[in-house]
């Protein structure tokens, strides 16, 4: 019992320096800490630059949605080991999107296949914000039925795909086999 809580505890502190990494990182990649235009929003609503800039915005959903699909995953993967060292996986990996999907390559990918136009990669604040929803939507899937995990899973892809159309589903769609149709629907009328 004592040796699974020390593992337990080892893997959230190895959590926190998986992310603190990605935040060094980052930082070294040159990434902006804050959005160039000198504010800090909370929720930044708008489809536009300001996308993947502040806190919060859509995309901060797939974020969440990656948390409880890493939690499943890991819950396979470590079926025997405490929460501490699937969520140290979790971070790993979420980490590891966040400094593929910010450099020139993914950028790129996003400006040409997806309706991302003018996409300039995420903020360091917005890119530890992605690490920490998806933190959250990991826990949140440890504690609740699984039922109701699928359930406001579903209902946030949904919500996202009505109000900005475009998700996680979506977003997967169009970086690995981008659809002409789905992009012209995607830029709206």
């Amino acid at each position: 019992m004592r040796h699974r809580q020390r593992t337990n505890r080892r893997g959230f502190i190895a959590a926190a320096l998986i992310a603190l990494a990605a935040c060094i990182i980052l930082f070294l990649m040159h990434r902006p800490p804050i959005c160039t235009c000198g504010r800090i929003e909370l929720w930044h609503a708008a489809l536009d630059s300001g996308n993947s800039q502040h806190i919060a915005d859509w995309y901060s959903l797939s974020h969440i949605i990656h948390g409880f699909l890493f939690y499943a995953g890991a819950r396979v993967i470590l079926r025997h080991r405490p929460l501490g060292p699937r969520l140290a996986l979790s971070v790993l990996i979420e980490s590891a999107w966040e400094l593929l999907e910010n450099s020139p390559i993914i950028i790129d990918r996003y400006r040409t296949a997806t309706i991302a136009l003018g996409y300039s990669g995420d903020t360091i604040l917005n890119s530890m914000s992605d690490i920490g929803m998806m933190t959250l939507g990991f826990l949140f899937a440890a504690r609740a039925p699984v039922r109701v995990t699928v359930a406001l899973a579903i209902t946030m892809e949904l919500l996202a795909l009505s109000v900005i159309r475009d998700n996680l589903t979506l977003n997967v769609l169009m970086l690995t086999w981008p659809i002409d149709a789905v992009r012209d629907w995607q830029a709206g009328p």
